[in-house]
């Protein structure tokens, strides 16, 4: 059994309390947040003890940095020197910053920990098989893509204290696309020029809607358009490939299903799925690869870093 502690009881906490009880063996030791109202409820719920110094964790296996977005590099640089867990999960982005990506990794690495950044898109059914089918020629040269992640997030939601700034948000590419910035990098490779432009329309320090042309070390180019600013509610998540042999487009909550298909002697597969939230099934799958310690199954840091530079280059 190996056991694990949470650190910051906000947005994604029952996302990783949920995957983490859809896996046996691992179990949640203790929760930690500075916020002790909310880190006492997260530990009443779960029945376990709660800490409001991340600093003082101690005999857990893993810890999973739950925090803002700008703070994952003091986190889990510090978790890595000042504890004694051997791994450590983060939720994306790992920073906002290249400078403190290479920074994160080389203390880490230098504390001799193992660092789990959490792409868990990655593990979308449809997303692997796609990706499968690059890696394998099927669809021979990949000639351009279209990526759109089209959301509402309304003013309620940038009220959270440090949602929209620049020091610990980061903007639309990192909070909210930061997952299909990964996609293209896990398809397509690293970037080799781009061009692009956001628009800070709603007044806050950073970007919520940015649009980008992509050239890929590969060939490949393609768009990359992404908005918190649909009017009400998210309108559309979606992902056109064009190969040489073949056209796919993939949409839904999280890609979750299949709306064109035509690949040569490939029939479309059965593989459209149902999600009840808008995270998708992807942090079961991640927990999976922990308990059965598939640490390749992971972003390379070489992954990471090229996803940084991007949205680093698109939003500051």
């Amino acid at each position: 059994m190996k056991t694990i502690a949470l650190i910051g009881c906000g947005r994604i906490l029952n996302r990783h309390i949920e995957a983490i009880a859809a896996n046996p063996g691992l179990e949640i030791a203790l929760v930690c947040d500075k916020d002790e109202a909310k880190a006492r409820a997260a530990a009443e719920r779960l029945g376990v003890p709660f800490l409001t110094n991340y600093r003082q964790i101690r005999g857990v296996d893993i810890v999973a940095v739950l925090t803002p977005s700008g703070l994952h590099p003091r986190h889990v640089s510090n978790v890595a020197e000042l504890t004694d867990a051997a791994y450590i999960v983060c939720e994306k982005p790992l920073s906002l910053t290249l400078r403190e990506a290479y920074e994160v990794y080389r203390r880490v690495h230098k504390a001799g920990k193992v660092l789990l950044p959490v792409y868990q898109n990655r593990y979308n059914p449809l997303v692997a098989h796609v990706k499968e089918l690059i890696d394998s020629g099927r669809l021979g040269a990949i000639h351009q893509f279209i990526c759109n992640v089209l959301w509402n997030r309304n003013n309620d939601y940038f009220k959270i204290d440090w949602h929209g700034t620049a020091e610990f948000d980061g903007g639309v590419l990192y909070t909210q696309a930061s997952h299909y910035v990964d996609m293209l990098h896990h398809f397509f490779g690293e970037v080799e020029s781009h061009k692009g432009e956001g628009g800070a329309l709603r007044g806050l320090q950073v970007f919520d809607s940015v649009s980008a042309v992509l050239r890929f070390r590969s060939g490949t180019v393609g768009t990359l358009n992404a908005t918190v600013d649909v009017y009400e509610k998210n309108f559309a998540t979606e992902f056109t490939l064009i190969a040489e042999k073949g056209t796919i487009r993939l949409s839904g909550t999280n890609l979750n299903q299949i709306d064109f298909w035509n690949v040569q002697g490939l029939e479309k597969p059965d593989m459209d799925f149902k999600l009840d939230h808008q995270y998708g099934k992807g942090h079961d799958t991640l927990y999976k690869y922990i308990v059965e310690e598939q640490w390749d199954m992971f972003p390379s840091k070489e992954d990471v870093l090229s996803g940084i530079r991007l949205m680093e280059m698109l939003s500051y």
